[in-house]
């Protein structure tokens, strides 16, 4: 691993009173664009200035605990350390960049109460160029026994009242996958549960999303307000049937909180770059993480047609992967029979289905093979414990663990121990039913991806999955890190034309579903589609070549709902993602990302006719070069994709 390190430390250490008059502390961004001040008065308060502007006004810092006081002010700093670190480091799963830098500076805080319990807290503030991030430790009580959080005061208090793109699920209970709705502000209420990313637009040169890194032993938070709509609010996501109690987070020992983080930029496309939430996690864990590739996957799924659990139709799948030289096939539900059951056995394979030949034929065919699990069925009695072990005895390379629809401490914790157990046998984890990433995949790379987005799934039962929703997850969701949305509907009709079917229809055009492997995030890319229907078709040739990890990444353009543009570079070739609302619009693109020298570009767009017949697709090649423009013309609902190669 390459990594530069440069470290200036400023420690002191105080007792008693000799810093209780200082009550306002900053800690500035690199590049001194992005200013954190801490005001610790009666209460503790911190504020947020980017270029000069408050984006987050006086907002509160503390806790409420069972059978405490609230600890919020009334504290005495005893120490203080400012560092800067500028560092970079090497991605075993390059999802945005091959070297990731990480600069920084930093202001930790040892805090105790000057009367009462005179309890400590420790807070840590980290300014980036492109963001800001904090967190708490706390520690043992003075009785024995367990502490109880029952609320976590920290709140982002929004000046006036910006636009928001807001998902709201309603509860702490669901599989994070619902549409995000632009909407102002002051949209919200009190009994609003806004899950993250939450991006907000102040104006056209100052956009932040916040969210969370590297939770661990913690409930995930999500957005509230305290009945001032711009007063926003963590609202952590309670333990199992302790809603009426409040019982948050339990813990003994000492226990650190999560990031909050307020990603910052002056474009929307500074958010989609950044990679701050990796780097609030810690380097890799796995000694050696070599076994961890990425790559596609066919899947031989419910979704795509009349698909049965049984031998000739997944040597189909595998077949075909083979033929697109992609690394993986999932083989999904009902492998192991009936699931969800205490009958159901993850080690032992339905009657029709030979495991073993599978993975056996899989692998004369350069295929790896990776498993679903109902979550219920690998926790009963441990059973993954079990399993996770013979899995790896018979070269399966990964799992696929459905249906939590959780982000409880307990379910935080339940998803640790599974990546563990996971990278303890060079297992690759892919959950759905999941909750948003938090950066874990720098930490556990085999992590590779997750769910936690309405994806194409929703296009056999929904007509929610329209171009407006897939422009905005770029926006959005994707903020957070990898999502499985699973790309590859060839089957492309019009809105007009889109009703829930068998086989399964997408609405929007064939360039626009290619377009998705270049601007979603995801090192493991699984693909909806039937073999037949994607074999020989137009795009399919694209499929062969596009990758899933990436060594750079620019925005090129685009704001939400409207379109998004996205380049990126896996070695010495660029590939340019261009994806389009409902609206047909000719577009300019600046090839500025470009190093010198002369390109070829090889180009899928929409077809003349595509508005009609969305799976129209134009083949083309011109030559560019750094900083030629390029004209677009985006049929509704479409897309574009192309390769940039050096002569």
């Amino acid at each position: 691993m390459k990594t530069i390190k440069s470290i200036f430390l400023f420690l002191f250490i105080l007792t008693g009173n000799n810093l209780s008059y200082a009550q306002k502390i900053s800690v500035s961004s690199p590049d001194k664009n992005i200013e954190v001040i801490i005001d610790n008065g009666d209460k503790l308060h911190y504020s947020v200035k980017f270029n000069g502007r408050i984006i987050a006004d006086t907002s509160l810092l503390g806790f409420e605990f069972q059978h405490e006081p609230t600890m919020n002010g009334n504290f005495t700093v005893i120490g203080q350390k400012s560092e800067t670190i500028n560092e970079s480091w090497i991605p075993v799963v390059k999802s945005k960049h091959s070297e990731v830098k990480n600069n920084y500076n930093s202001l930790h805080l040892n805090l105790k109460e000057k009367s009462g319990l005179k309890r400590l807290m420790d807070i840590t503030f980290k300014a980036y160029n492109d963001g800001v991030a904090f967190r708490y430790k706390l520690y043992r009580s003075q009785k024995i026994g367990n502490r109880i959080i029952t609320k976590e005061l920290s709140t982002f208090n929004i000046p006036n009242d910006p636009n928001a793109w807001i998902v709201d699920y309603k509860g702490y209970s669901s599989s994070q996958e619902s549409e995000f709705f632009k909407q102002k502000l002051s949209a919200l209420s009190d009994k609003s549960v806004v899950g993250l990313p939450f991006l907000m637009e102040y104006n056209s040169n100052c956009w932040v999303a916040i969210t969370e890194a590297n939770i661990d032993n913690y409930s995930a938070f999500y957005i509230g307000t305290n009945g001032k709509s711009n007063q926003l609010t963590t609202k952590l996501a309670p333990l199992p049937g302790e809603i009426e109690k409040g019982t948050k987070v339990i813990f003994e020992d000492e226990i650190v909180t999560p990031w909050r983080v307020l990603m910052i930029g002056e474009s929307p496309g500074v958010l989609i770059e950044s990679e701050i939430i990796q780097n609030l996690n810690e380097p890799c864990k796995i000694a050696d993480p070599s076994w961890i590739v990425p790559g596609t996957s066919a899947w031989d799924n419910w979704w795509s047609g009349n698909v049965k659990m049984e031998m000739p139709v997944i040597k189909q799948y595998i077949d075909f992967a083979s033929e697109m030289g992609w690394r993986y096939m999932m083989v999904d539900w009902q492998w192991y029979g009936k699931f969800n059951s205490p009958e159901a056995n993850i080690t032992v394979s339905a009657p029709q289905i030979n495991i073993f030949e599978i993975i056996e034929y899989a692998r004369t065919k350069n295929v790896k093979i990776i498993l679903w699990l109902y979550s219920s069925d690998a926790n009963r009695n441990s059973a993954y414990k079990e399993a996770f072990p013979l899995y790896n005895k018979w070269g399966v390379a990964g799992v696929k663990i459905d249906f939590m629809d959780r982000d409880d401490q307990q379910m935080v914790n339940w998803y640790h121990d599974i990546i563990k157990h996971a990278a303890e046998n060079k297992l690759l984890v892919d959950f759905h039913g999941a909750y948003k990433p938090d950066g874990i995949i720098r930490t556990y790379p085999n992590m590779i991806t997750r769910e936690g987005v309405m994806g194409n799934e929703y296009s056999k039962f929904s007509n929610k999955m329209n171009s407006e929703h897939n422009v905005k997850l770029a926006f959005t969701r994707m903020l957070a890190g990898q999502m499985d949305y699973t790309p590859g509907g060839f089957l492309n009709v019009t809105k007009e034309q889109h009703k829930s079917q068998t086989p399964t229809v997408v609405q929007n055009t064939r360039a626009a579903e290619l377009s998705k492997f270049v601007i979603y995030e995801s090192p493991l890319t699984v693909v909806c589609e039937h073999p037949d229907n994607i074999r020989n078709k137009p795009g399919a040739d694209f499929l062969k070549i596009v990758p899933t990890v990436w060594d750079d990444t620019r925005f090129v353009g685009g704001y939400p709902e409207d379109y998004v543009a996205l380049a990126r570079r896996n070695g010495a070739t660029w590939f340019l993602g261009v994806m389009n609302n409902s609206k047909r619009k000719k577009i300019e693109l600046k090839l500025d990302f470009l190093p010198a020298g002369i390109y070829e570009m090889e180009i899928w767009a929409d077809s003349k006719n595509a508005d009609t017949d969305p799976t129209a697709i134009q083949k083309k090649k011109q030559t560019v070069k750094n900083g030629d423009t390029i004209k677009i013309d985006l049929a509704i609902n479409g897309g574009y994709v192309a390769t940039l190669t050096i002569h």
